[in-house]
């Protein structure tokens, strides 16, 4: 146990987010100090300085799509790698100081993720109210007690364990099957080997902008029989119409059709980051036809040694 307290890992806190959750489905984590930090260029500066191994990270929401603030900070800190993936339902409680009822609430203080996600809920019991933004779901519901300002605050289910709060409703999220997707980060260069159910992250800089480049970018993966379950745009920042893509595909970067995707992509524009390939959070097997099998790849490259003179791998 002494070599694990002296192991750290980071997340957006405080005690009680999401995120927490997220960390603590991460069996190495467990027995080891935690550090709760107030965003995500805090955490990251935690695994670069080296204060912790590892911080987990929210990078995509099922209702909002992708964290943006995670995806440009994963661009721009360099070494960096994603060694796993973890899925957190997410729902939401309305809470107030004790002795509040609902007639009482005419503010309401909230992430805006969190608000944008009880939106239909709050006008339909709540027309009239106003909002204040908070850095996170905990956050909001302590702010209750530290300035005042509001009457409730949206909070993760459970929060009535760390704060004095009454729950005033609960579920008012308006999708009950919302789900956050975090990612575990590290400077971790060794890729975890892969199981058949695996994901590879990557961001990509188009290299010019023109007619054809983002098609020519997708047929990199279309043309080896990857298939990508998120493709996002970010803006480079540098010059209008000049983009980066967050890209998740389905694979390993030691199956041959991903590999060979990759070295595609490298040719098709120097700025691809490789943000790591590490097993997905719901286990399922990647699906592709049979003509994407690893031997047809090694196959070929066979085939063209033999025509050089060359001898088999």
């Amino acid at each position: 146990m002494s070599e694990s307290r002296n192991v750290s890992y980071s997340f957006l806190g405080p005690t009680g987010t999401f995120t927490e959750a997220a960390l603590a489905q991460v069996v190495e984590a467990r027995g080891t100090s935690w550090r709760a930090v107030n965003n995500v260029g805090e955490a990251f500066d935690d695994v670069v300085s080296g204060r912790s191994v590892a911080a987990m990270i929210a990078i995509e929401n099922s209702v909002d799509g992708g964290v943006s603030a995670t995806q440009d900070a994963l661009a721009s800190v360099p070494d960096l790698r994603i060694i796993g993936e973890y899925l957190v339902p997410v729902n939401f409680v309305l809470v107030a100081r004790p002795g509040t009822v609902l007639a009482d609430v005419k503010t309401i203080n909230a992430h805006p993720v969190a608000y944008a996600q009880c939106r239909r809920w709050l006008e339909s019991n709540l027309p009239h109210h106003g909002h204040l933004p908070a850095s996170s779901n905990v956050a909001a519901a302590a702010s209750l007690f530290e300035s005042g300002q509001a009457d409730a605050a949206i909070a993760p289910p459970g929060i009535e364990k760390h704060h004095d709060v009454v729950v005033l409703a609960r579920s008012i999220g308006d999708n009950a099957n919302a789900v956050t997707r975090f990612v575990l980060v590290s400077r971790t260069i060794a890729v975890p080997p892969r199981t058949g159910a695996d994901k590879t992250s990557l961001i990509v800089e188009l290299p010019e902008d023109r007619s054809g480049a983002l098609l020519e970018m997708l047929e990199q993966f279309a043309t080896r029989g990857v298939n990508l379950s998120l493709i996002q745009s970010r803006p480079i920042g540098d010059a209008l119409g000049r983009y980066r893509f967050v890209i998740d595909a389905d694979g390993h970067i030691h199956d041959e059709r991903v590999a060979d995707a990759l070295l595609g992509l490298r040719r098709f524009s120097p700025g691809v980051i490789f943000l790591g390939s590490y097993p997905r959070a719901d286990k399922q097997p990647i699906q592709f036809t049979s003509r994407y099998n690893d031997d047809v790849f090694i196959g070929a490259r066979d085939w063209l040694r033999g025509l050089l003179g060359e001898p088999e791998a």
